[in-house]
């Protein structure tokens, strides 16, 4: 580039820089040429070219920060303003004038990113104290609680805000947490205390079920032992530390007494047993006495076998009905012998037999000879009511005569 419109060194060694302004000196050159002094003033302009240049590429491809760029712009502006140089001064003034431009473009974009960003995050930091005390109500204790513990991971990846305000939703947020926190100390303070209350409770279920394990009182220390269940589960849960060995200790005391019930149960089912084969035996040898042909040898053996009946003791419950049924069917059929055969010896009833046959066949030879007397009369209405009465009279006849036959005849 030919330095002639730029610059001059006259007789004195002087250098001068042509603008609009008119020229201004740049410097002075002692030592040789003056091609080589306008050279020497024309590399100081290059110079400043090159860092104009690298300065416009760092801000245009790079975050340099507006406070940077700016500070950079302000020394290379005092150097182009100092004039130091041969060259065309005025282009790089406009060069630099365009660089604040695009710099303080970028500085109003970052300011109005902060806002944004800013406004975002008092949103974001809102909301989570709004949820926050949402939350302080909760009585979803673990899960509130871990979820509390993530809006306060959440809140510290949250930007600042100024610092009222930020302030001012921390006090919010850190209220809403103690309050929580105070709840959920209570409510388990108190589940402690009503948790040892509960252990004390079942302490006291467990020494009444260990001082019944021995009892032998069977069917009524099984029957509390049933109610002690019922004020087991109705007294809650203790600690769970304590749940565990409570229980085991309250089932074993059970344990001991059900134990030893049922082996004496046992005991007792297989002698039951034992009883109901012998009662079958007797039950087979009283049906063998049916039916009934010497009523004083049945009545004899039946008694024979009652008294060994009785001597033999319980049978199962569930067998108890069919066994007994048979026996009571063998006594009824002796007693109805007996029945019979009283009624058949009977004199005084077998005289009141005797004497009310007589009655009525006097009354049916009577009404007899008079349906054949009103027969040969002709008088047919009289004999059709005669004849009635006589079918009656007949009838009780030979029903009396039946009952004196019972009796031998």
């Amino acid at each position: 580039m030919s330095s002639e419109p730029w610059g001059r060194v006259d007789e004195t060694g002087t250098v001068y820089v042509r603008t609009a302004d008119g020229e201004r000196v740049v410097g002075s050159w002692q030592a040789g040429s003056p091609d080589e002094a306008l050279a020497y003033f024309e590399r100081k302009f290059d110079g400043l070219v090159v860092e104009i240049d690298l300065l416009e590429r760092r801000v245009k491809t790079t975050d340099l920060s507006a406070k940077d760029a700016a500070t950079a712009i302000g020394h290379l502006r005092e150097q182009v303003d100092a004039g130091h140089a041969v060259g065309d001064l005025a282009s790089l003034a406009r060069r630099l004038d365009g660089l604040e431009a695009v710099v303080e473009e970028r500085r109003e974009e970052r300011k109005a990113a902060r806002a944004r960003q800013s406004e975002e995050a008092r949103a974001a930091k809102e909301a989570l104290v709004a949820e926050a005390e949402e939350l302080a109500a909760s009585e979803q204790w673990r899960a509130a609680g871990e979820r509390l513990r993530g809006l306060v991971d959440t809140w510290k990846g949250l930007p600042r805000l100024d610092r009222k305000t930020d302030d001012e939703l921390w006090h919010r947020f850190s209220q809403a947490r103690s309050a929580f926190s105070k709840r959920r100390k209570a409510h388990f303070a108190a589940l402690d205390s009503q948790r040892e209350e509960t252990r004390r409770r079942k302490e006291k279920l467990i020494s009444e079920a260990e001082a019944l394990s021995d009892s032998t009182d069977w069917g009524p220390t099984a029957a509390r032992y049933r109610e002690l269940m019922r004020e087991w589960k109705a007294a809650g849960r203790a600690q769970r530390e304590a749940e565990e060995d409570l229980w085991a200790r309250f089932r074993a005391a059970q344990d001991v007494f059900f134990q030893a019930r049922g082996a004496t149960f046992a005991e007792r089912d297989a002698e039951q047993r034992d009883n109901l084969a012998r009662k079958e035996e007797l039950a087979a040898e009283a049906e063998k006495l049916l039916p009934i042909t010497d009523l004083r040898a049945a009545r004899a053996a039946l008694r024979s076998i009652g008294e060994r009946w009785e001597a033999i003791g319980h049978v199962p419950r569930e067998a108890r009905a069919g066994i007994e049924g048979r026996m009571s069917a063998v006594e009824r059929a002796v007693s109805e012998a007996e029945e019979a055969e009283w009624r058949r010896t009977n004199p005084e009833a077998r005289a009141r037999a005797a004497g009310l046959t007589g009655q009525l066949q006097d009354a049916v030879d009577r009404l007899r000879d008079q349906v054949e007397r009103a027969r040969a009369a002709g008088n047919t209405a009289k004999t059709e009511k005669l004849e009635q009465e006589l079918a009656g009279r007949q009838a009780l006849l030979d029903q009396a005569l039946k009952g004196l036959a019972e009796f031998g005849g």
